[in-house]
């Protein structure tokens, strides 16, 4: 299935009914009167977030919905029927913009939710409803009411436990392909990988959803190479792991230096999130170089990197156990903030 994160698609609820002008033409009854029914109510545009997708391809094929018009009132104060809503069915984690591409109607971030996109128009009055008594015969009744029509834009956010950042070509895919069932493209050259990638990592009992987003260069901020569009499904990871390779044609400071920065500069706080430092590629060098490599990218990010190596399995057993732990740490951080804990009166 291929990769969609983005879509702009047109909205329109549908318009009410309109409102009957009858009368009673009935044998034996001495007196008639009016009796034209209101019309039904327009149909809702809604978006749910739903199980089972994890992009927005649906919405590359087709870009209009319109909800259905109410039925028109009938005689015999026949109501017409209500249209039915129209749903939008979009993956867990989709924001719902305005036409502007920034401004924020919703966010659906869990299975279930659901946000009203245009309400439908109601439905008009019939002549029934114009009867008074001075007026016994009313020969006016209300068309529907117009429904909404309007532009939004669709963005998916992949929701992640952890999110694998790094330049192009250090072992993001590889590590993903060995330590889950997804299968990313790997190749020996830049950008082999093209849109993000998710796995579900088991080890040692416990489960969490690891990211693989394709890699940033210097610029990125800028639009350089791919830019950093898919820094967005990283937002809402709660920590990250950082691959700087030990082979490569960057040295790793610089590497570890250019990726910072491009994570600075496009803000959202993925800055501030937990960072897990790695030295990937391990396998690629001698022992001298990779213990000089281990030093420099130390300095620069003062503190000491994992050393690992995906193709070769050395270092991951404990990658993963690191892993594990940068969950609970910041499971204990939000809990120390008093998120997740149940309201109580006068919080």
């Amino acid at each position: 299935m291929k990769f969609l994160d983005q879509a702009k698609v047109y909205v329109r609820s549908g318009n009410g009914g309109a409102g009957a002008v009858s009368f009673r033409r009935e044998k034996f009854i001495e007196f008639g009167g009016p009796d034209g029914g209101d019309g039904g109510r327009g149909g809702d545009v809604w978006a749910e977030a739903v199980d089972g997708l994890n992009t927005l391809i649906d919405y590359r094929y087709q870009q209009h919905f319109k909800a259905k018009t109410g039925g028109h009132g009938m005689g015999r104060n026949m109501a017409g029927a209500n249209a039915p809503d129209l749903v939008l069915k979009v993956p867990a984690g989709t924001e719902i913009l305005d036409e502007d591409n920034a401004t924020v109607i919703a966010d659906l971030q869990k299975v279930g939710d659901r946000v009203l996109l245009a309400r439908g128009g109601n439905g008009g009055f019939g002549n029934t409803h114009f009867k008074s008594s001075t007026n016994q015969a009313p020969r006016r009744a209300n068309p529907g009411q117009e429904g909404i029509e309007k532009w939004i834009w669709l963005r998916l956010k992949l929701i992640a436990d952890i999110g694998l950042v790094g330049l192009p070509n250090a072992g993001k895919s590889t590590l993903l392909a060995r330590v889950t069932a997804a299968k990313p493209k790997i190749a020996d050259y830049p950008f082999t990988t093209l849109h993000p990638n998710l796995g579900v990592v088991r080890h040692k009992g416990r489960e969490f959803v690891l990211a693989d987003i394709p890699g940033l260069i210097e610029g990125a901020h800028e639009g350089v190479g791919i830019g950093d569009r898919f820094l967005g499904h990283v937002e809402r990871c709660r920590a990250l792991v950082h691959l700087v390779p030990a082979f490569g044609e960057e040295d790793p400071a610089e590497a570890y230096r250019i990726v910072r920065e491009e994570l600075e500069a496009y803000g959202g706080g993925l800055a501030d999130k937990p960072e897990l430092l790695v030295l990937s590629k391990a396998d690629l060098v001698d022992g001298e170089t990779l213990a000089a490599a281990k030093r420099d990218l130390e300095a620069q990010a003062g503190r000491v990197p994992l050393v690992a190596s995906a193709a070769t399995s050395q270092g991951i057993e404990a990658l993963l156990d690191a892993c594990l732990a940068l969950l609970d740490g910041g499971r204990e951080d939000r809990s120390a903030a008093g998120e997740g804990k149940p309201w109580t009166p006068g919080t």
